[in-house]
């Protein structure tokens, strides 16, 4: 007997909840960044900038996911990404075992 509890994907509403949530931090973080930007010698700000940009383009693909249908699927072995990794991360595109992978 298999006593696999895992939780199936948030229904679409709620995933959009939780990935405008996200958004918002991230774009607010990302503002606080661009202001501390003072010059092109501040490597720190400037790579930290970046990455929020970049999370913020994966939470739009996650919006586009949605949108197809496909959004709680591993982009690299189609099976269901599980409803926990989800919530703590709502625009992730794989599920743990294929991110172990191509990391």
């Amino acid at each position: 007997m298999s006593l696999d509890i895992t939780r199936t994907a948030p229904h679409p509403d709620e995933a959009r909840r939780r990935l405008e949530h996200a958004r918002t931090s991230r774009l607010a973080q990302l503002r606080a960044l661009t202001e501390g930007v003072q010059s092109a010698d501040d490597h720190l700000l400037a790579e930290q900038k970046t990455a929020m940009e970049r999370v913020v383009e994966e939470i739009e693909e996650a919006f586009a996911r949605i949108d197809a249908g496909t959004y709680g699927t591993c982009l690299a072995c189609a099976r269901p990404i599980p409803a926990e990794r989800l919530e703590i991360l709502p625009y992730t595109r794989h599920c743990v075992t294929c991110r172990r992978r191509t990391a």
